[in-house]
């Protein structure tokens, strides 16, 4: 398996472990019993036994030392799980609240937020045999934090892995050109395989999106020289069928010259007109269409036109 998301799921597992969260209201109840218990003692120092100030230094400390145990605050966001000798007593947050010490116990504390957790699946093949590097982001919520807390031992690091293989699972499945293209469809079937897989965890997957896939760089050049030739035969099609437009359209317009050679004839002329007045001089070379339009004559009869034209001061 990825020795990186190993290591990342390590760190958020220790992140999550017990956590008795004493808050600091706790720690300063604490402080004035203390400081009452000091006082008094010192206070009756003169007047009373010293194992009667004992016992009224060490009954303030027990109340305060049972105050700092006992008094818990949730955040906003938070569910803690309260279990009484072992077995499950309730949910209890937000807000602060009491549990008995050394009874009540809170394994864990559940985020009730929207959750992000990155994951990846490296050099997985696919279908067709190429090795790709797939990385995703997954969105999820804990709905039921008794379930999360209960069913399954580390319900974060059950659920990367389950998003892991089920990403893994969709690309052995697929070809690379449908992985490609299909991201969209890649993360709404990875969604709900998840989403089976993590509801009886008492967690709903919202979303799941591909951020980036990674094919082999040889591969890359390949695919890049095959649509770059798949644009070229593109263009030499559509130009081959301009040429067939081009020429259903000549054929067309000789219809009008079959029974009409005078028609044919101001044709020539028109063209050797216009040539001759782009460029100022033509060369014909002798072929059947010199012969057919008689563009011999016509052209030493536009050229002494022009030269006789006169020139503009």
């Amino acid at each position: 398996m990825d020795a990186k998301f190993i290591k990342n799921v390590f760190q958020k597992n220790r992140s999550v472990k017990v956590d008795q969260h004493i808050p600091a209201v706790a720690g300063f109840l604490f402080g004035i019993f203390l400081i009452v218990a000091l006082l008094g003692a010192v206070i009756m120092s003169s007047k009373i036994n010293d194992n009667w100030i004992s016992v009224w230094v060490a009954g303030w400390t027990l109340i305060g030392v049972i105050l700092l145990f006992a008094l818990k605050v949730a955040s906003q966001w938070e569910k803690a799980v309260v279990l009484r000798l072992g077995k499950f007593r309730s949910l209890r947050g937000p807000g602060f609240f009491w549990i008995i010490p050394i009874l009540d116990t809170i394994p864990t504390w559940i985020d009730s937020r929207v959750m992000v957790t990155p994951f990846s699946a490296e050099k997985t093949l696919t279908k067709d045999t190429v090795p790709v590097d797939v990385d995703a982001v997954l969105f999820w919520v804990v709905w039921d934090a008794e379930k999360a807390a209960l069913e399954v031992e580390d319900y974060r690091a059950a659920i990367a892995w389950a998003a892991q293989t089920a990403l893994r699972d969709i690309i052995g499945r697929m070809m690379l050109a449908d992985i490609l293209v299909g991201r969209s469809a890649i993360d709404e079937e990875l969604q709900h395989i998840i989403d089976e897989r993590t509801t009886p965890w008492g967690v709903t997957v919202q979303s799941v999106e591909i951020r980036d896939i990674v094919i082999p760089q040889n591969l890359e050049d390949a695919m890049s020289r095959q649509a770059q030739a798949e644009r070229e035969r593109q263009a030499r099609v559509i130009l081959g069928e301009s040429e067939q437009q081009i020429a259903a359209s000549f054929a067309e317009a000789s219809k009008a010259y079959v029974d009409n050679p005078t028609a044919l004839h101001l044709r020539a002329m028109n063209m050797l007109f216009e040539g001759l007045k782009e460029k100022g001089a033509l060369v014909i070379v002798p072929s059947s269409a010199v012969d057919t339009m008689n563009l011999g004559g016509l052209s030493g009869m536009v050229a002494m036109a022009q030269a006789n034209k006169p020139k503009e001061s």
